[in-house]
């Protein structure tokens, strides 16, 4: 028999719920058993989409499942109240699918925190936590969240993008793309700024990917995103405490931990807090060609970006400024333009009377690649012969 998609959703909850009870696993003839049992007899089609449906609200994230799983999606939101959002590359838009209400999106993201191994009730309200799958998960409950429970969902990037598929979408300019390859070469140490979803971690991706292949890759991260397509890379992850607060281990002991691995490059992936002390720590332990990502509206936003986060960590703006002059020799910085993600400038880093500023060194506009007053220590940095027949425009417009 055939099922309309409020049957067929009122199925999915009764098989589920059948299975759960009786310990099943979501395998064909057990799900087509408990159809039957809920007097209902499918055709093979019908089967194998109340399969997936079944999967996907036991382990998977339930009706949100298919948005996840479509090609090109790099986040699912879910406001509350049950309204969805999608980003498929193209920026946010309202999907047609509508949870029911605040009952369905809490159990959810209930549901989906203690797969990651973290509890969300009213005692801690919110979770930041990544799921078996990859996909990085944050929830936020009622009251901090008055209108509901939100849910946002990241889905690790399946395709890994190398800088020429860069280069040839559009989102690197050549000129850009080559400069990019000499920080590489070169062993300059960098950071890739940018807002969310504006892709530094593919960027940084890309570039990683670049790294020689008898270089040895340590990656230091919050929650795993970073996975470049190199033949020696060594990932450590940090981890939360348990539901009773224990046993976490942080950034800054991963970074130690990490000095003793015989690392050529050390990447701390994105740092939202007082883990930038271990960023900039990391970036001065002597190992050449370092890397991170960081938020920030621009490229010279990154020192007084960083003064606010290592305040938090007790580090004066005096102490940052010494160790970006140190161990900082780029920043790249990308952003959304015209609906889409790629290069907008590549700063250096410069001692101005003893503080530390970024001075735009290449900056990309609607009419192509510009000069910066920071390019003569660009080119001192990469070498002049990169910077040499790049079809820039002088200053700006």
């Amino acid at each position: 028999m055939r099922l309309t998609e409020d049957e067929f959703t009122r199925m999915v909850e009764r098989v589920r719920d059948r299975l759960a009870r009786t310990a099943a696993t979501p395998e064909p003839h057990a799900v087509a058993a408990a159809a039957r049992d809920e007097g209902v007899v499918l055709g093979a089609a019908d089967l194998l989409r109340l399969l997936d449906g079944v999967r996907a609200a036991l382990a998977g994230a339930g009706r949100l499942q298919p948005l996840l799983s479509a090609p090109g999606t790099t986040d699912v939101l879910v406001n509350g109240g049950g309204q969805v959002w999608v980003d498929d590359g193209a920026g946010l838009r309202r999907s047609d699918l509508v949870l029911a209400g605040e009952e369905e999106v809490r159990a959810l993201a209930v549901r989906l925190a203690a797969g990651a191994g973290r509890r969300l009730d009213e005692a801690s309200p919110f979770v930041d936590a990544r799921l078996p799958d990859g996909t990085r998960l944050h929830a936020v409950l009622p009251p901090l969240a008055p209108e509901g429970t939100h849910l946002s969902l990241r889905v690790p990037a399946v395709r890994r993008f190398g800088l020429a598929e860069l280069e040839a979408s559009g989102a690197v300019p050549g000129a850009l793309g080559a400069v990019l390859r000499a920080v590489v070469a070169r062993r300059l140490s960098f950071l890739v700024s940018g807002g969310t979803g504006s892709g530094k971690t593919t960027l940084l991706q890309a570039l990683l990917g670049l790294v020689p292949v008898a270089e040895r890759i340590v990656v230091v991260e919050d929650s795993g995103e970073l996975r470049p397509d190199h033949p020696h890379v060594v990932r450590l992850e940090a981890r939360h405490g348990n539901v009773e607060g224990r046993g976490a281990v942080g950034l800054d002991d991963l970074v130690r931990q990490a000095l003793r691995m015989r690392p050529d490059r050390l990447v701390v992936g994105e740092c939202r807090g007082a883990e930038v002390r271990d960023l900039l720590g990391a970036l001065n332990t002597g190992h050449a060609g370092g890397a991170g990502t960081l938020h920030a509206n621009a490229a010279a936003d990154v020192p007084v970006r960083l003064h606010a986060l290592a305040a938090t960590a007790g580090v004066a703006p005096a102490v940052v400024d010494a160790q970006l002059l140190a161990g900082v020799d780029v920043v790249v910085h990308v952003d959304r333009v015209a609906r889409r993600r790629g290069v907008a400038e590549v700063g250096v880093v410069a001692d101005d009377r003893g503080r530390a500023v970024v001075l735009p060194a290449l900056t990309r506009d609607a009419s192509g690649v510009r000069t910066g007053p920071g390019l003569d220590r660009l080119s001192r940095r990469v070498g002049p012969d990169v910077l040499a027949g790049l079809d820039v425009l002088a200053g700006t417009p």
